[in-house]
């Protein structure tokens, strides 16, 4: 009896012993679907400010201006494909759908521009600015009216003669709406420089004369409250790099931030002296009434919000008035945070040395973002050899190696206030900040100007030394070599800008404006290890509580 009630129990035991076993199987984690981890390519952010500060009329412009801006998806959207409802409703998918309206488009603003919805080929070059089946040399040859304007579309008649027709006059109803919202605006503002700006740019909607409200945008000084609105970058005409796209900002500048960083852009003329390129190069002097403030965005729309979202913007892009009165540079503080936190310490685990890791920090990677946008101050506006300006004799190439000047003389800016005493921080941590911020801007690929402008230096500077690649796969800064390199790249960048070279540039852009199969190894390490590429808003009145 004994032995047959030990044998139940041993039976017992080792039915129980089975039982816990198949209660610790791990179900395998679902594999996710490509759609699933093109949109685990962003993270989301949730866009607030401190309100507290502002008075009641600014706290009832903010909706306003939210509303203005937000009219900007709907113009941007055609400009970059054409028919929004058409394109979403033929979709059943709904990951699909997120993801195009994320990139505005069926099309990859990160992964070169690559086709994601079936049976849409590839993007045009000029997006919807021109006819898709136009040719670069059919437009050179028509008899256009305003042919170089950066504000109208080209289309083609019944007769398939092209012809254009302006921005004012194509978006009629919808610019009409966001006029009368920026009047309404206007008239709660309580700053006079920024109540003339409203009603200008109200103005400027209608007509698309843009140049006096870029001009009373720059004489604003005491404004808390701001809004970038209108046709304002080139990027998206790949073809030309001229057309320019719809895009809003709203804006709440930081007061005692931007008390911290008005001395700096009064060094615009003395940097522009010292740049390391040949006197000829460097004969403009750049306008010395820029500002320079921070400021937390609290809306993104259009071309802004396409893709890889900006952390700092620079305008105008009005020549004229660069050279009258220089530009404004506007550091986005919350949107800054967030791709350093969220994205740029990720990648620095994985690719920057231990050893350096120490050296990033957000007080660089805010310094080297503030000093790019004050950067595109220095160099040269128009060629010395009578091809016009840089941006029209280097045309789709344009934007791509500004970008990539403004990276490159944002540093040597840096380096240069360093050895005048100005900066204290260790030159150190904005050497490897920017080491590790070029993997993160690479990784917006091809088809954004950033992502061109980062491969180019990242190539350039292997070529030269100015960091070295560890077998684990991590990054190593040679502080001395990188110093060499930043000369030498800020030299070529502002020889080809002043000579108008369309072939040189195009030339550095094939040689050295792609990524090698050893770093996109590594880009894609950063993939596995689910670090996102951008992020994505959560925005608007709602987010502010309003």
């Amino acid at each position: 009896m004994k032995k047959i009630i030990a044998l139940l129990s041993l039976l017992v035991i080792v039915m129980s012993c089975k039982e816990d076993k198949k209660e610790e199987v791990v179900t395998p984690e679902k594999e996710m679907t490509k759609m699933e981890k093109n949109l685990s390519k962003y993270v989301s952010f949730k866009l607030t400010a401190d309100l507290s500060g502002l008075t009641e009329n600014e706290r009832q412009m903010l909706p306003l201006l939210i509303q203005a801006a937000d009219k900007m998806n709907e113009l941007f959207w055609y400009e970059s494909y054409g028919d929004k409802n058409a394109l979403l409703n033929s979709i059943s998918d709904e990951n699909t759908k997120k993801y195009v309206t994320i990139n505005y488009g069926p099309w990859d603003r990160l992964d070169g521009n690559s086709s994601f919805v079936e049976g849409i080929g590839e993007k045009p070059a000029g997006a919807n600015f021109y006819p898709k089946d136009m040719t670069k040399e059919e437009f050179d040859a028509a008899d256009i009216e305003n042919k170089s304007s950066i504000y109208n579309f080209v289309r083609r008649n019944e007769n398939g003669t092209l012809f254009s027709i302006p921005y004012h006059k194509q978006f009629e109803k919808e610019v009409k709406v966001v006029s009368d919202l920026l009047k309404q605006a206007s008239e709660l503002a309580e700053d006079a420089g920024l109540k003339t700006y409203l009603e200008l740019r109200s103005q400027a909607l209608l007509d698309d004369d843009y140049q006096k409200s870029d001009l009373a945008w720059m004489d604003m000084k005491t404004n808390t409250l701001d809004i970038v609105i209108g046709p304002i970058e080139t990027y998206e005409d790949q073809m030309f790099g001229n057309k320019a796209a719809h895009e809003g900002y709203v804006l709440i500048k930081d007061q005692e931030w931007s008390k911290r960083l008005a001395k700096f852009s009064a060094y615009l003329p003395e940097l522009q002296v010292g740049l390391p390129v040949d006197e000829k190069y460097k004969q403009e002097t750049p306008g010395t009434d820029s500002d320079l403030n921070a400021y937390d965005v609290v809306y993104y729309a259009g071309d802004c919000n396409s893709g890889s979202k900006t952390i700092a913007i620079n305008l105008p892009n009005d020549e004229e008035v660069q050279l009258q009165k220089g530009t404004r540079r506007l550091q986005l503080k919350n949107a800054m945070r967030a791709k350093f936190d969220k994205i740029l310490m990720p990648i620095a685990d994985e690719l920057i040395e231990e050893s350096q890791r120490q050296h990033i920090t957000f007080d660089a990677f805010f310094a080297n973002t503030m000093f790019h946008e004050v950067a595109h101050g220095l160099g040269i506006k128009n060629t010395i050899n009578g091809k016009g300006t840089v941006r029209t004799s280097l045309k789709e190439h344009a934007s791509a190696l500004e970008e990539g000047k403004a990276d490159i003389l944002g540093l040597y800016m840096i380096q240069q206030l360093h050895a005048k005493g100005e900066l204290e921080e260790d030159l150190k941590d904005n050497m490897v900040t920017f080491m590790a911020g070029i993997f993160r801007s690479v990784r917006f690929g091809a088809s954004s100007a950033h992502g061109k402008a980062n491969m180019i230096r990242f190539n350039f500077f292997k070529e030269k030394g100015a960091f070295s690649r560890n077998e684990n796969g991590t990054y190593k800064v040679n502080f001395d070599k990188m110093e060499t390199a930043m000369e030498d790249l800020s030299n070529l960048i502002l020889t080809l800008q002043g000579n108008g070279d369309y072939e040189g540039v195009a030339n550095l852009v094939a040689e050295k404006g792609i990524i090698s199969p050893e770093l996109q190894a590594d880009l894609d390490r950063l993939t596995e290890a689910n670090i996102p590429v951008d992020v994505i808003f959560e925005q608007g009145t709602k987010a502010l509580g309003l």
